[in-house]
């Protein structure tokens, strides 16, 4: 068991890095860069000032880790830093050469913008190198060395459990980028963490300078107040103070500083609704109840009764159902959900704090997938019936109603327990036509969005994300069938 594990971990991690890396090629070697460029809705107030669009441009293509890019300013300090020359602003032959000596070291190409002629840098980044970067910044663990601060030399560095005046009981750390490494609180999954975090890169041009992970994983809607008890007085404020992070003195507030009485006074706000991802897994686990409760008794009855007239009406059902494309049933569900029965035909009308707003699209994703499953499970029950465990048990006098409890059920759960992890993750990942005809903030609907807009870094962190949980449902799909049924051993090949 031990050594299935082991090496069924190493190979998931081998291919989410495979895939990732493969797409990563695949997107940053057949996309052209300039097409990065159209969907900006900056560029065109920026053609008429020819200087400020290179430097525009430049920097947003550095963001993406196409080029690195130095400005004039950058391009000086980097002379005098390298090699410990004073080059200036000027036009001169002399500058052009401690321009071109210094490039011709470090592999930049030294340019001039249009109107100013003042000289600048770029260096192409190699698609390994890009790669590189990717991987390098991926994984981002918190420790208390991390914040280095000049202008804070007594800055103490701990990781400590207690209880705080603001979260309650949390490992808290001072060192570190944030100040609650773990803590609890009244949000799924209770238990949070901001000792372990990715960094999937800037998104661009859609969420321009917003990191990727912030995008798909922060809340979104309105910013809202909660009440906190601070230094004996009860404050209304819409920091999360869950996020607080390290800001040094010369960026911090002087009114949150004394507010929180340390270093820690970087917060995001609390927002009225969930993630991206959260409204996608909110709504999949619910489709995923729905579409089981629907399709498991259904496709039992099917079997038993095998070629009657229940059998015929829910072939019946599901073959229409298969039939009608996705778009179309999606539609008229909706119409008769928002005429029939009052139910928002928009998800923004009520939002994501009202139930109304998830019945639709939530029935709607569990109905879609009810007929692929009824076909699987009636076809394997049908097949069940025929065992020779099922013949025993009859000639041992069980009536049909104790074979199939006690019996075919317990032994058809397992592969139903092994297919759940991968359907949540085709819920999560397939529902872009809902949450686009629901107007959903989800994160199904992304990748064909981001790939349209050319959106490079999202669509890589999609992938990954994807890859991720999808190798990883696998592993866990195994897993649960051991829970189920004991005698499945998960072994590697030759082992005893």
């Amino acid at each position: 068991m031990k050594k299935y594990l082991f090496f069924r971990i190493l190979r998931s991690l081998v291919s989410i890095f495979l895939v990732t890396t493969l797409s990563y090629i695949i997107i940053y070697s057949l996309v052209p860069r300039s097409d990065v460029l159209k969907d900006d809705p900056n560029i065109r107030k920026l053609l008429a000032t020819p200087d400020k669009y290179i430097d525009y441009q430049n920097n947003a293509f550095q963001k993406m880790n196409y080029i690195e890019y130095k400005d004039t300013k950058s391009l000086i300090a980097a002379v005098k830093k390298d090699d410990k020359k004073t080059a200036t602003t000027a036009h001169t032959a002399a500058n052009k050469a401690l321009f071109d000596a210094w490039a011709k070291k470090t592999g930049y190409t030294i340019q001039r913008f249009k109107r100013s002629k003042d000289y600048y840098a770029t260096r192409e980044l190699s698609i390994f190198e890009r790669l590189g970067r990717f991987y390098g910044r991926l994984i981002q663990i918190d420790t208390p060395w991390a914040i280095h601060d000049k202008s804070n030399p007594g800055l103490k560095r701990y990781l400590k459990i207690q209880k705080d005046p603001l979260v309650g009981w949390a490992l808290v750390g001072s060192g570190t980028k944030y100040r609650y490494q773990i803590y609890f609180n009244d949000k799924f999954p209770y238990i949070h963490q901001n000792f372990l975090k990715f960094d999937l890169g800037i998104s661009y041009p859609t969420y321009a300078g917003n990191q990727v992970s912030q995008v798909i994983g922060g809340g979104q809607g309105q910013t809202v107040a909660k009440q906190y008890k601070i230094n004996g007085q009860t404050l209304n404020l819409s920091n999360n103070v869950y996020t607080r992070a390290y800001q040094k003195k010369s960026q911090r507030d002087e009114m949150t500083y004394d507010r929180f009485k340390d270093d820690y006074t970087s917060t995001t706000s609390t927002m009225s609704d969930p993630s991206m991802i959260g409204t996608s897994f909110r709504a999949g686990m619910i489709a995923l109840v729905i579409q089981y409760l629907i399709a498991i008794p259904m496709a039992i009855l099917m079997a038993r009764y095998k070629g009657r007239l229940f059998d015929r009406i829910g072939t019946a059902i599901v073959t229409a159902f298969i039939a009608i494309p996705s778009l179309a049933f999606i539609f008229a569900f909706r119409y008769v959900g928002a005429n029939g029965f009052g139910l928002p035909g928009l998800f923004p009308t009520y939002g994501a704090g009202d139930i109304r707003s998830w019945i639709l699209p939530s029935v709607i994703l569990g109905l879609l997938g009810v007929s692929g499953l009824v076909i699987w499970f009636r076809r394997y029950m049908i097949d069940q019936q025929q065992s020779d465990y099922v013949n025993f048990a009859r000639a041992k006098g069980l009536n049909e109603g104790e074979i199939y409890r006690k019996h075919i059920f317990k032994n058809a759960s397992i592969p139903i327990v092994n297919g759940i992890p991968g359907s949540i993750i085709g819920l999560i990942g397939g529902a872009t036509i809902t949450e686009q005809v629901f107007a959903m903030p989800g994160m199904g609907k992304m990748l064909p969005t981001s790939i349209l807009a050319h959106n490079n870094t999202v669509v890589i962190a999609l992938v990954f994300i994807f890859t991720t949980i999808g190798v990883l449902s696998v592993l866990l799909g195994d897993l649960l069938m051991v829970v189920v049924d004991p005698r499945i051993k998960l072994t590697t090949s030759g082992d005893d």
